[in-house]
């Protein structure tokens, strides 16, 4: 079972890598908040399987929920940010 989840934390590891390059590489700025966006998730989800990893699930899911409500804000600041930005 650690094998599996070690590779899964790979896996993600490398799926925030691609993140990362829409991040750096996106022609506009709605591809680079949808990356950031797409990093924060699977980083959520990194902690999760960190958690199981280290047999320690409690502390980790309180802390990418604090992280997941974070992105929630960010987010939806970022949108009020554009749309106010897109009417001027």
């Amino acid at each position: 079972m650690k094998i599996f989840l070690f590779c899964v934390l790979v896996l993600l590891a490398v799926l925030i890598g691609a993140y990362l390059y829409r991040v750096l590489q996106g022609p506009t700025i709605f591809d680079r908040v949808l990356g950031l966006n797409g990093i924060s998730t699977k980083a959520i989800i990194l902690l999760i399987v960190i958690g199981i990893f280290l047999e320690r699930v409690d502390m980790f899911i309180d802390i990418s929920t604090g992280y997941a409500l974070l992105n929630l804000v960010g987010a939806l600041a970022v949108a009020k940010y554009l749309e106010q930005k897109e009417h001027s």
